[in-house]
C-alpha cells in the first residue's frame, strides 16, 4: 500500500499542515515557525547497495522525489536535479584518516550552490501558477546570498532581496552578491547576521506585510533550500572506498547543513558519526554538555560564514531526534576551534599534505582530527564547503603566498558594487519593503 504524501507542519506546531509547493512558496510557517516533513522516507536496500551504479542526476532524484511526491511531475523535478548538479563533487584524500569532500566547484563556488540552484528552479516552476510578483528575501553571513542571488539572476517574475552584515564578509563574497544587478537588491546592514535574519524573521511574522506583498525566504530555513543539500552526503558515500561507513564533519553555523546530513543519516545514509565543528560561536557545544540550549551573540570570526549565535535549523535537529538529548549527544559530538588553531591548521595542512583548506574546512579538519583522536575508527570526511580564494585575505597571508584566482571570480573584482546601507531597524526595513511594491 502506498504511502500519503508528504505534508509539511511548523515546529511551532500552531500553523496548518502544507504541501512542499506551499511550504516553498511561504518560506517559514505564518507561526513563525520552521517547515519540516511529517515523516521521513526509508530509501531503498537496492538504493544503498547500488549506490555507486547510479548517476547523480538520479541520486538526487531518488532523495528528493518522496518529499515532492506529485507536487511536481516527475520529469520536470529529474531535470531540475539535473540542472542544480551540473559540476562536480569529488571526494579527495588528505592523509591517512581524513578525506574532504568538495562542495566549491559550482559557479559560487560554495557549498549552498546545491540549494540555491535546485530552490531557484522549483519556486520558478511553481510562480508559473502564481500570476503575482515573488520577492525572495535572505539573509547571508556570506555564501548564502551570493548562491542564491547568481542561482535566481534573470528568472522571471522574481525579485531578491539580500541582507548582509557590513564589514563581516570577505571581499570575494561582497562582490558576488552586490554586483548583479537586474532583479538582485543587496541591503549592506550595520550589524551582525543575527540582525539581518532577525529583519527577515520577523517579516514573514508580519501579516499586514505578508498580505500586501508575496514574499518567500531563500534561506535553510525554507525546505527547498535545504532538502537537496542531502544529495552530497549520498555522492560522498558514492565515493567512500574504505570498509566501515565514515565519521562526517561538518562546519555549522546556521545549522541547516549538518540538519540536512543527520536527515539523509535517518533515511538510510551510511554514517558512523557527525561532528558539528564550531568556531568560538558554539551554541551547540554548550547545548551537548548542559541539555539547554542558549543563544549567544555572535562574534565575528575568520570562518565568517559560520558566524551565527542563535541557529535557525538548530530547531529542527531537535524535531529530527524528538527533541530527546541523550539521542543527539550519542550520534553528534561538537568541538570549539578559535581563530588562532584554525590557522594554524590551515598552514599545518598545507605545509604536510599540500592541501589548502578554507577556513571553514579548517575548522572542521580541526575538530574531526580531534574526534579521530579520541575514537578508534577507521576515518572520515570533511565538508570543504568553501574555495579558500573566497578567504584570499586571510589564507595567503596565512601560507605567505597568492592563491590562484579561478576566472569566475577575476571577471567580478573589478565590477561596481551595488549596495544599499541600512542599520537593524525592523520598522525602516519594513517601509523599504512597501516602497518596492
Amino acid at each position: 500500500m502506498s504511502l500519503p504524501p508528504i505534508q509539511y507542519y511548523s515546529t511551532n506546531k500552531s500553523s496548518p499542515v502544507v504541501s512542499f509547493r506551499e511550504a516553498t512558496i511561504r518560506g517559514q510557517a505564518p507561526d513563525g515557525g520552521l517547515y519540516f516533513p511529517d515523516r521521513i522516507p526509508l530509501l531503498s536496500g537496492d538504493f544503498k547497495n547500488n549506490i555507486k551504479s547510479y548517476s547523480k542526476a538520479d541520486i538526487a532524484y531518488h532523495v528528493i522525489h518522496p518529499y515532492i511526491g506529485a507536487g511536481i511531475p516527475d520529469d520536470v523535478l529529474h531535470k531540475i536535479c539535473e540542472e542544480t548538479i551540473a559540476f562536480d563533487f569529488p571526494l579527495k584524500q588528505i592523509n591517512d584518516n581524513i578525506y574532504s569532500l568538495e562542495l566549491f566547484h559550482g559557479p559560487t563556488l560554495a557549498f549552498k550552490d546545491v540549494g540555491a540552484r535546485f530552490m531557484s528552479r522549483c519556486l520558478g516552476y511553481f510562480s508559473k501558477e502564481q500570476g503575482r510578483r515573488v520577492t525572495v528575501l535572505v539573509a547571508t553571513s556570506g555564501d548564502t546570498g551570493s548562491a542564491v542571488a547568481n542561482g535566481f539572476l534573470g528568472v522571471d517574475g522574481i525579485d531578491v532581496v539580500i541582507l548582509y552584515p557590513s564589514g563581516k564578509v570577505s571581499k570575494v563574497q561582497e562582490q558576488q552578491l552586490t554586483t548583479l544587478g537586474q532583479n538582485i537588491t543587496a541591503l549592506e546592514v550595520s550589524g551582525t547576521f543575527d540582525d539581518c535574519q532577525a529583519l527577515v524573521k520577523r517579516t514573514f511574522a508580519d501579516t499586514d506585510l505578508t498580505e500586501r506583498m508575496f514574499l518567500t525566504s531563500a534561506n535553510s530555513i525554507n525546505v527547498a533550500r535545504w532538502l537537496p543539500q542531502q544529495f552530497y552526503y549520498f555522492y560522498a558515500i558514492q565515493q567512500w572506498e574504505e570498509n566501515k561507513p565514515p565519521v562526517i564533519c561538518v562546519p555549522s553555523g546556521n545549522y541547516g547543513n549538518i540538519c540536512a546530513g543527520l536527515l539523509a543519516y535517518l533515511s538510510g545514509l551510511p554514517a558512523s558519526h557527525f561532528v558539528l565543528a564550531s568556531n568560538v560561536n558554539d551554541v551547540f557545544t554548550d547545548y551537548l554538555g548542559t541539555g539547554h540550549f542558549h543563544s549567544k551573540t555572535a562574534v565575528p570570526t575568520i570562518s565568517n560564514a559560520m558566524d551565527v549565535g542563535n541557529p535557525s535549523n538548530f530547531v529542527r535537529i531537535l524535531e529530527l531526534f524528538q527533541h530527546d538529548h541523550a539521542r543527539i549527544s550519542d550520534l553528534i559530538s561538537s568541538y570549539t576551534v578559535s581563530d588562532a588553531v584554525t590557522s594554524d591548521t590551515i598552514a599545518d595542512v598545507y605545509r604536510k599534505y599540500h592541501y589548502l583548506l578554507d577556513p571553514h574546512g579548517a575548522v572542521a579538519y580541526k575538530a574531526l582530527e580531534s574526534y579521530l583522536n579520541e575514537h578508534t575508527v577507521d576515518g572520515g570526511f570533511i565538508l570543504e564547503t568553501a574555495h579558500p580564494v573566497k578567504f584570499a585575505d586571510v589564507v595567503e597571508r596565512i601560507i605567505g603566498k597568492e592563491i590562484e584566482m579561478p576566472e569566475s571570480i577575476r571577471g567580478i573584482l573589478s565590477l561596481q558594487k551595488q549596495s544599499k546601507l541600512m542599520v537593524p531597524e525592523y520598522d525602516l526595513f519594513k517601509e523599504y519593503l512597501i516602497g518596492r511594491s
